[in-house]
């Protein structure tokens, strides 16, 4: 299951500067708008310390952590959505995408300049918001012009569900609100808006950029980001790019963590992006692990045990007979997989287990 996230933001906020320390492709990061002029893509791995215990007890030949991808989309600005700036063809690009990595300056620098000439992370992520939706209400528009002469013609029972649905969504993106506020009341009426693949409907990450000072706690700027976005259910992550990329520059791990600690952080604000994005689509990770390889596989929160074998390979739900599942605490204070069948803390489940981030899989199939 490959994750695909988009970078937005205004011009000059540091997302080419975030996305190469994200990545090893390195996006063009200058202080003007529209270095980037095709889309960045960059695939990284999700960072999960638990492999590396793992590979420390099996020593296997390999261990693959599971992966997310990251697309750099050129700086949008107002008027987007009717063309301007490198507007449609960039839409498109996050219409593409599975969340949305919104990057906001909260930082002051007279050295790089705003394209609004002052410094407001609120102002800003609402020009964005204002040209997604109105993407979306052009998107709507056309559906419900399509839809209404079959509700109202064939007497199409599925078309008025959807009528009613794009109707909904209309009246919250007029009144300025994005798709993903809206609740529906039944799972038809959420797959109706779900089909209609709306930029607004995406889950969102608010990376607030800010200076080195304020890496820690924020400033004046995320809190005010804070206070507008309170009712939106959406994540707000606070990140100084700036260190981030001088992270970039060290070699060893030992480096970068005494680095990490001089500037009083316990984790690089891109791994902690990462953990972010991969939490906002409610994601989870079951291993496996052997001696050929530390794996870890990414499934969606609440799957049962046959959806999981699928992840690996469509054979392993076709077939599914039975998991044997090891929690992770179990399998290190143990060490070993035999240590754990000997105290028989490994659990054989059928069709119906619900799988745990973290637990350690191995499924029996027949085909």
């Amino acid at each position: 299951m490959a994750l695909q996230c988009g970078i937005v933001g205004l011009p000059n906020v540091g997302k080419s500067t975030l996305f190469n320390c994200l990545s090893n492709a390195k996006a063009q990061a200058a202080n003007f708008p529209f270095c980037t002029i095709n889309p960045n893509i960059g695939m990284i791995t999700v960072p999960d310390e638990r492999l590396n215990v793992l590979a420390e007890l099996v020593r296997p030949q390999k261990i693959v952590p599971t992966t997310m991808e990251i697309v750099d989309i050129a700086g949008l600005v107002k008027g987007a959505s009717k063309g301007e700036g490198l507007g449609n063809k960039f839409l498109a690009n996050i219409r593409e995408t599975d969340a949305i990595l919104h990057v906001l300056r909260c930082f002051d620098d007279e050295n790089v300049a705003h394209v609004d000439g002052t410094v407001n992370p609120v102002r800003d992520k609402e020009i964005i918001d204002a040209e997604l939706q109105i993407k979306d209400l052009e998107t709507l528009d056309s559906r419900i012009a399509k839809v209404s002469k079959q509700a109202q013609t064939g007497g199409d029972k599925t078309a008025k569900q959807q009528i009613e649905v794009f109707i909904k969504l209309k009246t919250a993106l007029e009144q300025g609100k994005s798709a993903r506020t809206v609740n529906f009341d039944s799972k038809d009426e959420q797959k109706v808006a779900r089909d209609l693949f709306l930029l607004t409907s995406k889950p969102v990450l608010y990376v607030c950029n800010v200076d080195e000072e304020s890496a820690v706690s924020g400033n004046k700027y995320t809190e005010a980001l804070r206070a507008a976005v309170k009712d939106e259910n959406a994540e707000i992550l606070i990140v100084a790019a700036k260190i981030e990329s001088e992270i970039t520059e060290f070699e060893t791990l030992e480096e970068r963590e005494m680095f990490l600690a001089e500037a009083g952080l316990k984790e690089s604000g891109v791994n902690r992006l990462i953990k972010a994005a991969y939490k906002l689509l409610n994601l989870q990770t079951f291993l496996t692990a052997g001696p050929q390889e530390v794996r870890a596989w990414t499934f969606e929160r609440g799957w049962k045990a046959p959806q999981c074998a699928g992840v690996i390979h469509s054979d392993f739900e076709k077939g599914f007979i039975r998991a044997e599942v090891i929690k992770y605490n179990d399998y290190v204070a143990l060490g070993s997989e035999t240590a754990v069948k000997e105290a028989g803390k490994m659990a054989v489940e059928g069709k119906e287990y619900i799988v745990q981030d973290g637990d350690i899989m191995h499924f029996r199939f027949n085909v």
